[in-house]
């Protein structure tokens, strides 16, 4: 979906449509934001932003609380349309996920024509614009999906794959973020040709176990199946600081944007989950990790970042800068039921 979030609030109320608006906290409240309208993305507004930098950017900025309820009856109701064309589906997100189209069970004889489709059914119901990629693997039909939005529709044609990714930038690479990009860069990998002519064991000699993934998708190699009931295991956010951060209070509003990006995950994935997970890297490359598992689900930021606090307190941190910090959640709700009803059954006893 399109700037989700923002763009229910902008159907919802017509004052705000064409207007930059984010969905998130107040700038007062050191708030962070949680989505944003493409009319205020033009002021180089993003999500996990802080709410205080985004309003300096853009003056006339319209702050909207967010109203998770209403955003998961409209997901309900665009994942209803995806399977009426597939039972192949998996979901990523409240507004995201892989279709495996190869058998279609209204029979239409193309991809292209199921994905233009299923946006002009979601536009019929909800009012709301949807972006698509089409092509022969995860990664590939990814990648389009982010190259024409907004009410975007995108093939890369199986002919057409390998050249595709031979000149694709490497920071429109699915899977490489902007520290990675910039670490590519710096080795002179500006685009799939550049990253195409690493071997695998380079790749993995500078990238760990992920240069493997890196080495497959230069060559538009993605073997992954469409899971329709993948459970995930962990839910986190990372990031990394161009400037190490040094002392607790800046360690502190790190985490909580990091906090932001989890709960707003969580949220999406609808779960929640009871083990909180620190990682720590300290500017001399060490890095540790802390855990705490408590008795209920973490259901709030506030509870999020209490724990995430303490965790904190344990590492050294007040003492050594650090040049990344990451949060994440697991021992999942979603994880915990599916556990519980594989292995334990009811069963029934005759006493008569």
């Amino acid at each position: 979906m399109d700037a989700f979030f923002a763009s229910v609030e902008q159907r919802d109320e017509p004052s705000y449509r064409g207007k930059p608006i984010v969905v998130g906290g107040l700038p007062e409240s050191r708030g962070v934001v949680a989505a944003a309208s493409y009319e205020a993305r033009k002021f180089g507004i993003h999500s996990a932003m802080p709410s205080r930098s985004a309003a300096q950017r853009c003056p006339q900025l319209i702050f909207v609380r967010p109203r998770f309820d209403v955003y998961k009856e409209v997901s309900d109701q665009i994942h209803e349309v995806f399977l009426e064309f597939t039972d192949l589906v998996e979901p990523l997100s409240l507004d995201e996920a892989y279709l495996d189209v190869t058998s279609s069970k209204k029979g239409l004889p193309s991809a292209t024509l199921i994905a233009r489709d299923i946006k002009n059914i979601i536009f019929e119901r909800t009012q709301l614009t949807a972006s698509a990629g089409i092509s022969i693997n995860k990664f590939l039909a990814k990648t389009a999906s982010g190259l024409k939005k907004p009410n975007g529709l995108c093939l890369i044609a199986p002919e057409k794959a390998e050249g595709f990714v031979e000149e694709l930038a490497i920071e429109d690479f699915y899977g490489i973020g902007k520290v990675t990009a910039e670490r590519m860069r710096n080795l002179g990998i500006f685009k799939g040709s550049d990253l195409k002519k690493w071997s695998e064991q380079d790749l993995i000699a500078k990238f760990g176990k992920t240069g493997r993934f890196y080495f497959q998708i230069a060559r538009a190699q993605d073997d992954r199946p469409v899971e329709p009931n993948r459970i995930r295991k962990s839910i986190g956010a990372e990031e990394s600081y161009a400037q190490d951060l040094s002392g607790k209070e800046a360690m502190i509003d790190g985490l909580k944007e990091i906090a932001v990006t989890v709960m707003r995950r969580l949220e999406k994935s609808n779960t929640s989950g009871r083990t909180v997970t620190l990682k720590v890297k300290y500017a001399d490359y060490r890095q540790v990790t802390r855990s705490r598992t408590l008795l209920h689900s973490i259901k709030s930021i506030d509870e999020l970042m209490a724990v995430a606090g303490d965790l904190l307190q344990s590492t050294e941190a007040d003492t050594l800068s650090v040049r990344l910090l990451g949060l994440s959640i697991s021992n999942l709700d979603s994880e915990r039921e599916q556990a519980e009803s594989s292995e334990y059954q009811q069963l029934t006893f005759n006493f008569s």
